[in-house]
Formats: C-alpha cells, structure tokens, sequence
C-alpha cells in the first residue's frame, strides 16, 4: 500500500515553531490528503493530546518553553502507541542518545526535505522496510534533492 493511502488513514501532530516549516508541512500534507493538526509549542501539543489520540507524533528539538525531548517524555505514558519522530538543526550525540534511550522512531536533522519526511515515515510504518535500511534514528539524512524545508530560525 502507497504511504500516503496510509497516512490518509492515520492522525498526525506536529509541534514546530518555525511558522515557515509549520505551514509548509500542513500544506505539503493536506495536499496529499492526509490529516495532520500543528501547534507552536510543546504545551498546546499537550493540551491536545489529554481529550485525543495521534498515531504520529512529530516534534522540533528546541522549543519555546519545554523542549522537544521533555514533550516526547510527558507523552509516552499516555500514548505510547504513537509513533514519534524528533527534528532537530541540534543533532548532537546527547540529544540523540537521549533519544534512543526514550525510544523515539525517528530522527530528521535540519535542513531537511519532504523526500526525507516521506522516507521517515515509511520506515515507521513499514516494520519491514525499517529492518531493509538502516535505522532512521541517527541516520544520516543529509539535503536530497527534492522539495527543500529549510529554516532560517534554529529550531
């Protein structure tokens, strides 16, 4: 089955504060049909997620207020079906390591492009296709070439 036939299927949640990299995700996905709800900081992705259930849960490292790491830990607990993605210009070998011990999914360093996100996501929905190629967390992502999301704000 086609990704996006999967992700049409599933509810997603971003929580970016970059307003260009928040816009341009929920335009790329509506585009692709999928439903994707977004917020600027880890405390609305919060209040959200006490009356909902989100299937993909994608954040910015650096945040205003709590960062993306504490968010990610406040919600395993109570959605810990979710699976998680964290976005970062920040990818040090802390972060990372923090990051793995929690048991994020997936790891998409900063500037990255919507063929990175479409890979990303393939590899957190498709068990098989995740055991095919190395595992995203800490995966190298580099700039492909494609449709370019970069941040002119740290993120």
């Amino acid at each position: 089955m086609d990704l996006f036939t999967r992700l049409r299927k599933i509810k997603m949640l971003l929580v970016e504060d970059d307003k260009w990299i928040r816009d341009s995700l929920k335009l790329f996905f509506q585009g692709e049909g999928c439903h994707l709800t977004v917020f600027e900081s880890a405390e609305e992705g919060l209040a959200v997620l006490e009356d909902g259930t989100y299937d993909i849960i994608m954040s910015d490292y650096r945040l205003p207020g709590m960062d993306g790491l504490a968010f990610l830990a406040r919600i395993q607990a109570s959605h810990p079906e979710a699976r998680t993605i964290l976005m970062t210009a920040y990818g040090n070998e802390k972060i990372l390591s923090e990051a793995r011990r929690m048991g994020v999914s997936a790891f998409i360093e900063k500037p990255f492009t919507s063929d990175v996100v479409e890979e990303s996501l393939r590899r957190i929905m498709d068990p098989q296709e995740k055991q095919k190629t190395s595992h995203a967390l800490g995966a190298q992502t580099g700039n492909k070439s494609g449709r370019n999301m970069r941040s002119d704000q740290r993120g």
